[in-house]
């Protein structure tokens, strides 16, 4: 059965996809991969079953040079056949590491690929146990990020799929700014934006809403409170939803009349940081040298000390993925990359200003995707 994604056949995509992961690990020091990270699975097989959480599993997918299977169990076989093309299934009934030396056999299997950072440690000693209980000789070969750095690289329905996405969680958010007043609670703003973006057709939120005001906004990752909104504060929104599988991520600061003026300044600093960080965006540039052109310039104005995190990260299947626009582990911008810019300014006790859009990384430079003001 074929499905149509945005007009884009979803068999077509995925076996380009195969194709490329399979040119990719040409070299690796395996022969079959084991998938199990739940955008991963869905990346190369379409498959959008959910994990419902770390320790449980909606299926692995196994792809050697000529084949790919789907492994999963009863509660997801129908969805896997509904939904999938060009992929053998096979249902378990005792769970994975059971199943797992029937499927080593049944493809011809001596080294099993798999993502280390998905397999716990009990997951991978029961895998290794059931091996040797079967007598089936298959070394287990940790690897990192291999199906992460394909999916860098967005097509143009993912970059479309994005658009939409963070083009509904901004069109939501026009109405909850509106009709901002003081006395509501962070509680109450989190929940009208979360009841209005599922209303409005989001699918998922991409992560719990961030809703802080004055004191509590110089918490970057703030948990919404029961403190009423106040004139001439910062009120930090941090936002984004699911749609159609793909997530958005965006940060607004807001002010109820007219803002302190310590923080009017800290907003203007926030915002040129942004600006010039963006413009700095070409493919060929280091994420380094880009997180450091925002980080320069505030630290410049005296607020270095109050910006902690990197400046952005790619955002995709997942909310948070590769680039990492990060003094750390440096990139090289590609054509095709997603990613947030998200500087901040957090001062204890006092409040914070933080500022996020999303670009796509063009030949020309960085595109912005929003549309909503700053």
């Amino acid at each position: 059965m074929t499905h149509n994604t945005g007009g884009i056949l979803l068999a077509e995509i995925t076996k380009k996809r195969l194709a490329r992961f399979r040119e990719k690990v040409q070299e690796q020091p395996f022969d079959t991969f084991m998938v199990l990270q739940g955008e991963n699975r869905r990346y190369l097989s379409g498959f959008t079953a959910e994990d419902g959480q770390f320790d449980e599993s909606a299926g692995a997918l196994f792809i050697t040079g000529d084949r790919q299977l789907l492994a999963t169990d009863s509660r997801y076989l129908e969805q896997a056949r509904i939904e999938i093309d060009d992929f053998e299934i096979c249902q378990y009934k005792e769970g994975l590491a059971c199943a797992l030396p029937g499927i080593m056999k049944a493809l011809g299997t001596k080294r099993l690929g798999f993502e280390s950072a998905r397999l716990s440690c009990l997951q991978f000693q029961r895998l290794k146990e059931e091996l040797k209980k079967a007598r089936i000789s298959v070394s287990l070969v940790p690897t990192e990020n291999i199906i992460e750095e394909i999916r860098m690289i967005k097509e143009e329905g993912e970059i479309e799929a994005i658009r939409k996405s963070l083009a509904l969680s901004e069109t939501v958010f026009e109405t909850i700014a509106s009709d901002l007043c003081p006395g509501v609670s962070e509680k109450e703003l989190a929940w009208a934006l979360e009841k209005e973006l599922r209303e409005q057709g989001a699918e998922a939120l991409a992560f719990p809403p961030i809703v802080a005001s004055g004191p509590n906004s110089a918490f970057p990752h703030a948990v919404p409170t029961d403190r009423s909104v106040s004139v001439g504060e910062p009120i930090l929104f941090d936002w984004g939803v699911r749609l159609n599988g793909y997530c958005s991520d965006i940060s607004r600061t807001l002010f109820l009349g007219e803002p302190d003026p310590f923080f009017k300044t800290v907003y203007q600093v926030v915002k040129d940081a942004q600006f010039l960080a963006i413009e700095a965006i070409k493919p060929g540039v280091s994420t380094q040298a880009v997180d450091g052109v925002a980080r320069d310039y505030i630290t410049e104005k005296g607020f270095g000390d109050y910006f902690g995190h990197g400046l952005g990260h790619g955002v995709g299947l997942a909310v948070h993925e590769k680039p990492h626009l990060s003094p750390h582990r440096p990139m090289t911008l590609e054509v095709g990359m997603v990613t947030t810019v998200e500087p901040g300014i957090y001062i204890p006790k006092r409040g914070g200003v933080r500022l996020e859009n999303m670009v796509v990384v063009k030949p020309e430079g960085a595109a912005a995707l929003n549309h909503y003001p700053l």
